[in-house]
């Protein structure tokens, strides 16, 4: 059974509240709500706000076990924008674009064959020092056995002490 929940005309742009939804997508509802008690960002209060709320209508409206519920989609759409004006210089007016999200939030339950799919840990092989290997450089440099071509500047007359001025 499918629950769900919408949050509309949230003062805060889309883009800062898909970082807090990437976090928790796909997770259980119990492990959701810790990872949003924990984080610090501005959006995590409301969605946290809706994601209790989607539970309480699975738990009454549906008669769902809160235990067995995981977060199946998660869907953050722009809202309409306020639209402001800065002043700016010579009389100017810059656009100031106030965003708006819309967050939609869909519960599911767990079937006792179905599993949340994970992703996989990757094993990384330990190297120890002596199984890695420096290779010494296969050429040399060649020592220079020519100065290089016009050699050294003879100054006449008086030394520069300065970079600007010459006595």
């Amino acid at each position: 059974m499918l629950v769900r929940s919408e949050l509309k005309y949230l003062r805060i742009a889309p883009r800062k509240t898909r970082l807090v939804i990437a976090l928790i997508n796909g997770k259980k509802v119990e492990e959701a709500q810790t990872i949003l008690k924990f984080a610090i960002k501005r959006g995590v209060n409301p969605i946290l706000k809706l994601l209790n709320t989607a539970i309480a209508d699975a738990k009454n409206n549906f008669q769902l076990d809160p235990s067995n519920l995981y977060i199946s989609k998660i869907n953050i759409d722009g809202g309409p924008m306020y639209k402001r004006w800065r002043a700016r210089s010579r009389g100017m007016a810059a656009p100031i674009q106030k965003r708006t999200s819309h967050i939609t939030i869909v519960l599911d339950e767990l079937k006792p064959g179905k599993k949340i799919e994970k992703v996989e840990k990757v094993e990384t092989p330990i190297i120890k020092k002596e199984e890695v290997k420096t290779e010494k450089p296969k050429f040399k440099p060649v020592a220079e056995k020519h100065p290089p071509v016009g050699g050294p500047k003879e100054v006449r007359g008086l030394k520069r002490f300065f970079r600007r001025k010459s006595i």
